[in-house]
């Protein structure tokens, strides 16, 4: 039921928290600690979701965690009264205020209204309502400069269905490179393109990069070997991503990605004096003697090392331009995503903002190239702040919490497009411009976000905010969790993806297009909706992987035909076609 067309239920909505904020002599009042209220209230992305969907339909309209406004602020609530007593006021709250509760009783003298009971909110959604209250109103006790305006629900336009279902069809399986799950965790999909057709490489984060032949995988090259490899579930660290030089079959050059332990060896690129890096991310350039042998011989040496500051949103993909030719600018060059290593929020958010550090940025370089700050790769000459002394000449773009996944338009080359993994309230995918500053940690998606502020909420954008280049793809929280970047169809296979950007969320296993027409700097495109079809059923990725959390990616071939594949389950599906569902 719509609150907004009925006025009186904005009233019933205000009591059950007005009963629940304001009074602390309260005898029920809460005094455990900050770790017994984690550990005691859902916790997690997922689970904050489902809360955050619930208090938007039946909340959000009269209350936050800033202000008292139609209903009260919520900020510090679960600190105040004890879990037990929320659940039993929002069952029943007549009958806590007839048992003679303090609190409850106050307030209803003071509004004289009884709160309609809420008893079918029950189990897992009532546990994550109470989840996501607990860590809103927790992180707006930090907000350290007041900061009013916070938006829970930043886009609540909900975004449209389209009647298009992916065609899926199971190919194979991943080994298990553990042997308690996550069995795999399979994360980079890629193909090299040979005079003679193509091979397909999948890499796990645990070291292992396969080779798919004959519709099995043998492993390729194994990192876990070498020295000091370093990683750690959930993070998104070990293996991180693996490129092909685009004359791999002349030169034999393959560039990987991995991490070790901190300090390990000095940085090219160090955290300053004072703060400690937990990891470092280390790109290596392997040199095969036979490029078509099925399995690695040759020798390595090491490109560029980076400090992070934490495990998690580190150097998340690095990539050669698959559509640049022989003699164009960004032949040959390769494109690095780091993100901000969690320091943003973490007391470091001058690591994040600023063109003089790597953090956050896009960088651009010339593996081959011998001008770099330790002589193992080069600076492009057209890299944008080349002779800039106040900037670093490897920047291409900054400003992004965690850059997960590039993508080229083929039929467009000026398409150059970069996923880039939320903090709690957008997701977002940019058009890359040169130079360009995508905001964050100031700009999550097209609103304001303030790490002095509540840092679960953005905020309304001031009126001038000509600095910051907006996303051109966006959606909040109540749509998913993490973007998973995506692919323009090239393929001629399946008509009914042309002229489509395809992309998904991690978590939630979900898929979604923009027409790749309507991708346009300076405005946001549509963003539809997309089923899941596999073995002629109407299904979704959580039923086909049976698990809640889906750890979706994505995966195109040297054609232009699209993979999908399932991190945790090790399991990769082809996109076989797309049906128009009724």
């Amino acid at each position: 039921m719509n609150s907004r067309k009925f006025p009186f239920i904005n009233t019933l909505l205000v009591i059950v928290f007005i009963f629940l904020t304001g009074c602390k002599d309260s005898p029920k009042e809460n005094k455990e600690t900050a770790k017994d209220q984690k550990d005691k209230y859902a916790y997690g992305e997922m689970e904050w979701q489902q809360g955050m969907e619930i208090f938007n339909e039946k909340c959000a309209s009269c209350h936050n965690f800033e202000m008292n406004e139609i209903g009260p602020n919520l900020s510090g609530i679960t600190s105040e009264v004890d879990k037990d007593w929320l659940k039993a006021f929002i069952h029943n709250p007549q009958k806590v205020i007839e048992s003679g509760d303090e609190r409850a009783v106050a307030k209803f003298e003071t509004f004289k209204l009884y709160m309609p009971p809420f008893p079918e909110i029950q189990g897992d959604e009532l546990e994550n309502l109470l989840g996501f209250i607990h860590r809103f109103s927790e992180a707006e006790k930090k907000n350290k400069n007041a900061r009013p305006g916070g938006l829970i629900n930043p886009i609540p336009e909900k975004l449209a269905s389209s009647n298009l279902n992916l065609v899926l069809e199971e190919w194979l399986t991943i080994p298990a490179s553990a042997d308690k799950a996550p069995l795999a965790r399979i994360n980079t999909f890629l193909p090299l393109k040979t005079d003679t057709g193509e091979r397909l490489f999948i890499s796990d984060l645990r070291g292992e990069l396969y080779e798919i032949v004959d519709d099995t995988v043998q492993v390729y090259l194994d990192l876990s070997k070498e020295p000091d490899f370093f990683h750690s579930p959930g993070w998104g660290n070990g293996l991180g991503s693996f490129a092909f030089h685009p004359e791999f079959e002349k030169n034999g050059l393959l560039y990987t990605t991995h991490t070790v332990p901190g300090e390990t060896a000095t940085a090219d690129f160090a955290i300053p004096e004072g703060i400690e890096a937990k990891l470092q991310w280390v790109i290596t350039e392997w040199k095969t003697e036979n490029p078509s042998a099925k399995k690695y011989n040759g020798t390595k040496r090491e490109v560029v090392r980076m400090d992070m500051y934490n495990r998690a949103h580190g150097l998340q993909e690095i990539v050669f331009n698959p559509f640049a030719k022989k003699g164009e600018p960004d032949y040959g060059l390769l494109y690095l995503g780091i993100g901000d290593g969690t320091a943003a929020l973490a007391g470091h958010p001058e690591l994040t903002d600023s063109f003089s550090h790597i953090w956050s940025s896009i960088l651009r370089i010339d593996p081959l190239g011998t001008n770099g700050r330790n002589g193992n790769y080069g600076i492009p000459e057209d890299n944008p702040f080349v002779g800039d002394s106040e900037k670093l000449d490897e920047i291409w773009a900054r400003g992004f919490r965690n850059p997960h996944r590039f993508a080229w338009n083929e039929k467009n080359p000026s398409q150059m497009l970069v996923s880039n993994i939320g903090q709690h309230s957008v997701e977002e995918v940019n058009l890359i411009k040169k130079g360009a500053d995508y905001g964050w940690p100031n700009r999550e998606g097209s609103f304001l976000y303030d790490v002095d502020a509540n840092t679960e909420l953005v905020y309304p954008l001031p009126e001038d905010d000509s600095k910051y280049t907006n996303p051109v793809i966006q959606y909040d929280h109540d749509e998913g969790n993490a973007v998973c970047g995506g692919y323009f169809y090239n393929g001629d296979n399946i008509p009914l993806l042309k002229g489509k950007y395809i992309f998904g969320d991690i978590p939630q296993g979900t898929f979604f297009y923009s027409e790749a027409s309507d991708i346009v700097d300076g405005q946001q495109s549509k963003v539809l909706r997309m089923g899941v079809e596999l073995n002629g059923k109407t299904t979704t990725l959580k039923e086909i992987t049976k698990n809640t959390r889906v750890e979706v990616r994505m995966g195109q071939d040297s054609q232009g035909e699209l993979y999908i594949f399932t991190k945790s389950d090790g399991k990769v599906y082809k996109v076989i076609g797309c049906n128009e569902s009724n």
